[in-house]
């Protein structure tokens, strides 16, 4: 039976004013260790997220509720996307690589290098509208065995890079960060939120036409704990995970509301078929709650 818990909506500004939804937020899973990047596929209308320590990826019915096994094990997988075809893009600590699930259920390789360096442990991944993939890439799965394997940066810093889909060719777009995390593109993708989370802030980047980044200016600050996971809804507000559960930004950055929770925040997707579930990782679970505001259209459901 699917426990629920009080809806808190703290509204701060009046741009979060209009924001409502269920009374009661679910929690639909349970029993992880850490539970990240969770991704809604409505092809098949389920959910998928990885539990990182224990080197699984878990799949929600949204029909009957069942939580199964997706992928085990998963090498460690940590953030995840769908490109335009649908098909699954996945950031994997322990082979330090993305990869994509082709329909058929086979895996290909989309980077595992740059410049011939493997990569630290890539974490989240956003897929451009042109098809390029944009991943980030701090040292979180090489520090320790608990959410990948131990071992020395061969790049040694932690960066933001950009898979060409013409070419295959690896880029960095930004290199200035602690431990780039969570990212989003604005909706008309002129713009670049990342997160760095040792520094507890946001920030934002131009981007050009030729595939690289400028400016990077900070646009908000935590203030609870430290920020993940970062997703837009189909106004252009930011809807950030944070340690008191998600908190959500205006395009200029102001903090207008919050949605708390009673587990630290790691990620968070919206879903369903009309994209107004919010689904939300939170260390040892799974929380959802349908609201009256919508993602952004993702990859697989632009023209």
């Amino acid at each position: 039976m699917t426990e629920t818990i009080p809806t808190e909506l703290e509204v701060l500004d009046e741009r979060f004013a209009s924001v409502g939804g269920d009374k009661q937020v679910e929690r639909i899973a349970q029993g992880c260790r850490w539970a990240e990047g969770p991704v809604y596929v409505p092809s098949g209308r389920y959910l998928v997220w990885s539990d990182i320590p224990n080197d699984r990826m878990l799949r929600w019915d949204e029909l009957t509720g069942h939580v199964g096994p997706f992928r085990v094990p998963a090498g460690y997988t940590n953030g995840h996307t769908l490109d335009a075809q649908g098909r699954l893009i996945s950031c994997e600590h322990g082979r330090r690589r993305v990869t994509r699930t082709e329909h058929d259920g086979s895996v290909t390789v989309i980077a595992d290098r740059w410049e011939g360096k493997r990569f630290n442990s890539p974490n989240d991944v956003v897929v451009k509208s042109d098809g390029s993939v944009w991943f980030t890439d701090p040292s979180y799965g090489i520090v320790s065995d608990y959410e990948g394997h131990q071992a020395d940066s061969e790049i040694g810093a932690d960066q933001v890079y950009r898979v060409d889909p013409a070419t295959g060719e690896v880029r960095v777009v930004a290199a200035d960060f602690d431990r780039p995390n969570g990212l989003a593109f604005s909706l008309d993708e002129r713009l670049l939120y990342v997160v760095d989370t040792p520094r507890r802030h946001l920030r934002v980047f131009d981007v050009h036409g030729d595939g690289t980044l400028s400016g990077g200016k900070v646009l908000a600050e935590c203030t609870a704990g430290v920020f993940d996971g970062i997703r837009l809804d189909d106004t252009g507000r930011i809807w950030a995970a944070t340690h008191e559960g998600v908190h959500c930004f205006a395009p200029d950055g102001t903090l207008i509301g919050k949605l708390l929770l009673p587990e630290k925040t790691s990620n968070l997707v919206f879903g369903g078929l009309k994209r107004n579930w919010l689904f939300m990782t939170a260390t040892t679970s799974v929380y959802a709650i349908m609201l009256n505001v919508r993602g952004a259209r993702p990859a697989y459901a632009r023209p």
